[in-house]
């Protein structure tokens, strides 16, 4: 996981200190983390993942692995954003509106 996390982080031209900045941590922390000597909660990896504007799936893929996230995959992830924040009803009534759509 630090090296990926490492990996993405210099693609983006990020300092340790900046990254740190970016998600709330100290750079020390973000270095013992690259270093594989911490272990990371999935609340704070969630936090470094939106600092360095990925999503959980990206942090998770291997360094060495191509791995591309398709218009499809944002827009599924946006509407599973949108219906954590409604109500049981307009959930229930999104569900059957996508089943309309798609049977």
């Amino acid at each position: 996981m630090g090296a990926r996390i490492r990996a993405l982080r210099k693609e983006r031209g990020y300092s340790q200190e900046s990254l740190g900045e970016k998600g709330g941590f100290h750079f020390s922390y973000i270095g013992q983390i690259e270093r594989g000597e911490k272990n990371v909660s999935l609340v704070n990896l969630a936090k470094i993942a939106e600092s360095l504007d990925v999503n959980l799936i990206q942090l998770f893929a291997y360094v060495e692995e191509e791995f591309e996230v398709t218009e499809n995959d944002v827009q599924i992830y946006e509407v599973v954003q949108l219906l954590r924040n409604s109500s049981s009803e307009d959930i229930r009534v999104a569900k059957n509106v996508i089943k309309g759509l798609l049977m």
